[in-house]
């Protein structure tokens, strides 16, 4: 079985629509405030346009862990 986790920090741009940014393999102690921090920088400086709006504001945070079986269908 693999495993995997990602950050997914979410966001609303200024046409009031929510966008994803994902992080792959974050660390295991990674705090909220250093995953605040980030999503307040990744605002103050909007570097990121998705659909040509501007991210206005942080809506959540989660560490996604993913358990994939892979499955051999050669018998």
């Amino acid at each position: 079985m693999e495993q995997t986790k990602r950050l997914v920090m979410t966001f609303k741009t200024d046409g009031d629509k929510k966008v994803s940014l994902v992080v792959d393999d974050p660390r295991d102690d990674i705090s909220e405030s250093e995953i605040k921090a980030a999503m307040d920088l990744v605002i103050a400086k909007n570097i990121f346009a998705p659909n040509g709006d501007d991210i206005v504001q942080a809506v959540d945070a989660k560490v996604v862990v993913t358990d994939t079986t892979p499955y051999d269908l050669v018998l």
